[in-house]
């Protein structure tokens, strides 16, 4: 298994199936115009590659807060259902974490819905620590 960085059109059109498995509310032409729009702050899309396919995205964007300074913050994190409890969701936290170290960030965020039980469960595995709630006013 490699990561690599999506840095073309080309790259961002092969890992968009996997992230449309985690926001389906996109087709593929408009996920891929939010991506653009995002990539203009900074947002970037780590994948997994095995043999050709793509077997895990993440999107993040490296940013400063009061409450956290510079840190990276997973806005995003999605594993091909045919390639889950594989170790490629592994593979590609621990790149986001040694990105993160190696671009002086201090910590590394995500949030996570709250129906997301599988999910939970590997964020803890892997060391995360549920230390906040987050709130939002979604229909504004």
């Amino acid at each position: 298994m490699q990561v690599k960085l999506a840095t073309d059109e080309k790259e961002l059109k092969r890992v968009a199936p996997v992230m449309l498995e985690l926001r389906d509310h996109f087709d593929t032409k408009s996920l891929l115009a939010r991506i653009r729009l995002q990539q203009q702050d900074g947002y970037r899309i780590a994948f997994v590659e095995e043999d050709g396919e793509v077997l895990a995205v993440a999107g993040f964007v490296i940013t400063h807060k009061l409450a956290w300074h510079k840190h990276l913050y997973v806005d995003d994190l999605v594993t091909a259902a045919a390639h889950r409890s594989r170790g490629a969701g592994r593979c590609l936290l621990e790149w986001l974490k040694q990105h993160a170290i190696d671009n002086g960030c201090e910590q590394l965020h995500l949030d996570s819905g709250v129906h997301r039980f599988r999910a939970h469960r590997f964020y803890l595995r892997e060391g995360f620590d549920i230390n906040s709630h987050h709130f939002a006013i979604s229909n504004l």
